[in-house]
């Protein structure tokens, strides 16, 4: 988008604000992802208004997704196991596996802002809802680590099947 288009449709979400109709598109919404610059964001959310544009997913999207996912398994993997493999876990993995503390707000800011986005305005990972996404630390370097070793599990994983204590270790351990 133009910086021209940007300012013609948040002035038109504001007047369909201002004339307070119900319709498909969600003008607050609208406004939140051109303010916040996540433009890929109304294709995601409208894709069918989109239907003839190509993947508009930016790397940096796709890698914040790929990350929600894997914490997401992480998580939901850990809270799964026994007292003896939480043990086990606790203590090959001397921080802990979780829970996902997010992106350091100050060299991360991006991802930040993009997994903010996805949990809060997008409805993805709602299990991250509440959550300050600001690790204070820099993460990206860390998950991108844990991706590789990730990745090759991934297709085996799903209902039932969640990670075990052999997996959460070679995957959390630095």
């Amino acid at each position: 988008m133009t910086n021209a288009e940007k300012m013609m449709t948040v002035m038109l979400a504001e007047i369909l604000e201002g004339i307070k109709t119900k319709g498909e598109i969600e003008p607050e919404f609208v406004k939140e992802a051109i303010f916040n610059d996540h433009l890929w964001a109304l294709e995601w959310k409208y894709h069918g208004l989109f239907a003839d544009s190509a993947d508009p997913t930016a790397p940096e999207v796709s890698f914040v997704v790929d990350v929600l996912d894997m914490w997401s398994f992480i998580e939901r993997g850990y809270e799964k196991l026994s007292k003896a493999d939480k043990a086990r876990v606790d203590a090959e993995v001397p921080n802990g596996v979780g829970p996902f503390q997010g992106f350091d707000g100050n060299n991360e800011a991006e991802y930040m802002s993009i997994a903010r986005f996805l949990v809060e305005h997008l409805d993805r990972f709602t299990q991250f809802k509440g959550r300050g996404f600001n690790s204070h630390m820099p993460s990206a370097g860390r998950y991108k680590q844990m991706l590789e070793k990730f990745e090759p599990i991934r297709a085996g994983l799903g209902a039932p099947r969640e990670l075990n204590a052999g997996e959460l270790i070679a995957i959390c351990k630095r």
